[in-house]
């Protein structure tokens, strides 16, 4: 199966469930299925004894003979446990023609439902399925997972389930609620109930109820690095799985959003070019604000480091006039995460003792760039901009004083699966991009470091070197 199975718990109550079949696997099917309340009818030739003691008892009915299309009247659900592989695939094309859903035991083809393996706590369960292609591996996790959840979990369960209407009263906002929740499940009461005191537990769960009260919002100002998910810090990672909601940049990876929790709001904020940043930033400060006096816990996902060009400090600043509590995570800011991924080390012993990082994006028409400054040998030179105005930045350079034969290197999709990196000089830069077609987003390494990825490239393919030679021709 290509597809993935979409994970359901159905309520099966005074609903039939038609099992075909009546040896040892048909029991073992049906023994997943006596505490559901469901109508379990079992139609065979002959039962085994533990069936039949189970028909004696009333927990089952039963139908003698071999299946019939008129078996399917009333089932919601039907599962072939015949060891007869003709009269399965009847069963499952019978069951297909009604609509009705099938479980063909051992054949995942025929299945349009899969039972899984579960590890059951009272009220709690967990489901394991491998979509009916390895049942074995689902069966060992299940085995493992039995020795790590702790009995007490069914307990702690009923009891919150008991309580749920008192904290949906006391609590209606459902950020005020999760959070509520949050703690309780951090706190003492798990620890009572593992010691078998369900009464203190009840206490305390009610104790916490009659003083919980709404809290207010609050933001996370979080950098999401460069792309790749395995760079992100521990503390960003569990932001996203708490927030309610998330303003994201358009760069910020599809692979780090998809570890935020599901029900998570996202809101996409990113700036297009040529559109008004001025005008975007303002409407970014203004759902901040409104998100977390709402009481919603708040995530400001930007890509690479938010205090390195990403105006963080700006909006920490409209926060904090605001009266929002904030706190900020740091991220692998792009020049760094994509000189590592390209084999360029931002300094080197024999090449570059210092690194600067200079961005095109200023708030003045005039850059007021000191050029002089940046065309000194001995140093890195990290251009967050692009592919724009390359052009530009090489004729101020060489006319500064920087070499035309000084290594350069476009690092595109820095840290992700298409990651290329070009390498030439910056006398050839602008040419570079437009040949190879680079684009966004993309940083510029110059400097001597910037060669090095030709022999210190290490993921993703090969650098390109230098202008085919029609190129250079031309």
């Amino acid at each position: 199966m290509t597809a993935r199975l979409f994970p359901l718990f159905a309520d099966l109550r005074n609903r039939t469930v038609l099992v075909v079949g009546g040896g040892g696997v048909a029991r073992r099917k049906i023994a997943a299925l006596l505490d559901t309340g469901a109508r379990i009818v079992v139609g065979a030739p002959a039962l085994d004894p533990e069936l039949a003691v189970l028909a004696d008892q009333e927990r089952i009915e039963t139908i003698a003979g071999s299946f019939v299309d008129s078996w399917l009247d009333d089932a919601w659900l039907v599962i072939a446990a015949t060891d007869d592989a003709g009269a399965n695939r009847a069963i499952a094309a019978a069951a297909k023609a009604r609509r009705i859903w099938a479980n063909v035991v051992d054949d995942a083809e025929l299945s349009n439902i899969h039972l899984p393996a579960r590890v059951e706590r009272g009220p709690l369960q967990i489901a394991i399925s491998s979509g009916g292609g390895a049942p074995m591996l689902a069966r060992h996790l299940r085995e493992q997972l039995e020795t790590q959840f702790d009995e007490s979990l069914g307990a702690l369960a009923e009891l919150l389930q008991r309580s749920r209407a008192h904290i949906r009263a006391k609590l209606p906002d459902l950020p005020a609620r999760r959070r509520f929740f949050d703690r309780i499940l951090k706190g003492p009461i798990p620890a009572l109930l593992r010691r078998g005191d369900a009464i203190s537990a009840e206490r305390a769960l009610q104790a916490n109820i009659d003083s919980a009260a709404p809290v207010r919002g609050r933001v996370a100002l979080v950098g999401a690095g460069p792309g790749d998910p395995g760079l992100l810090t521990l503390r960003a990672l569990r932001l996203l799985n708490e927030a309610d909601v998330i303003l994201h940049d358009r760069l910020v990876s599809d692979e780090v959003l998809a570890l935020a929790r599901r029900d998570a709001e996202l809101i996409e904020v990113g700036k297009h070019v040529g559109g008004d940043h001025h005008a975007t930033q303002s409407a970014i400060h203004r759902l901040l604000v409104e998100h977390a006096r709402s009481g919603k816990r708040v995530v400001r996902l930007k890509g690479g480091d938010p205090f390195v060009f990403g105006r963080g400090g700006e909006e920490l600043e409209a926060l904090q006039l605001h009266g929002i509590d904030f706190e900020v995570v740091p991220g692998i800011t792009a020049a760094v995460a994509c000189g590592a991924y390209a084999g360029i080390p931002l300094t080197h012993r024999d090449h570059a003792q210092s690194v600067r990082f200079i961005t095109a994006h200023t708030k003045d028409a005039d850059d007021g760039i000191d050029w002089r400054a940046l065309a000194q040998d001995r140093q890195t030179l990290a251009f967050y901009m692009g592919v724009s105005g390359l052009e530009r930045i090489r004729d101020r350079l060489v006319v500064h004083g920087r070499s035309a034969n000084t290594p350069v290197a476009l690092v595109e999709n820095g840290t992700r699966a298409g990651q290329r990196v070009v390498v030439g000089t910056l006398a050839e830069l602008p040419e570079l991009a437009h040949v190879h077609r680079v684009a966004a987003p993309a940083i510029l390494f110059v400097g001597e470091v910037a060669a090095l990825a030709t022999r210190l490239h290490w993921f993703g393919t090969s650098p390109l070197q230098g202008l085919p030679a029609l190129a250079r021709a031309a």
